[in-house]
């Protein structure tokens, strides 16, 4: 058998895994609990043994995320990838909402910046702490 066969036929523990993908060995269990990942086989002593796959569904999670999909996302995006018949339509609707929701938090994140640096060009930054418009700002329900 040759390296690379028999590393595909391998079982993986949780923590070979997990080093493999560059994650904590908690988050495996964590992906396994929330059915990203699934149940791996078990040993004659109860260890978890993980393969090939998981490594690479592990690593489709973290690669998403990155993008900004939630858990709940990815597992949709899984389940899309198993589906017969499934197409690259329904990825490309879910990658548009993805988009979409991306540039509301960046108009949110922008109008908090404006809003922050308003109450910043109010303040000398000198005298007394219980003078601070920055503070009184945001005490001041009415603004």
């Amino acid at each position: 058998m040759t390296a690379r066969r028999e590393s595909q036929t391998k079982a993986l523990t949780r923590g070979e895994v997990a080093k493999r993908c560059r994650v904590h060995a908690e988050t495996i269990r964590y992906y396994e609990e929330r059915g990203l990942i699934p149940k791996p086989r078990r040993s004659a002593a109860n260890y978890r043994l993980y393969d090939d796959d998981s490594i690479q569904r592990v690593r489709f999670v973290k690669r998403a995320q990155e993008l900004g999909f939630t858990l709940e996302e990815i597992k949709e995006l899984l389940s899309l990838r198993a589906r017969p018949g499934a197409g690259c339509a329904e990825v490309l609707e879910r990658a548009e909402a993805k988009i979409q929701s991306i540039d509301e938090k960046i108009r949110t994140l922008k109008a908090m910046r404006r809003a922050l640096s308003q109450l910043m060009s109010e303040c000398s930054g000198r005298g007394g702490i219980s003078k601070c418009p920055i503070l009184e700002a945001l005490e001041d329900d009415e603004r």
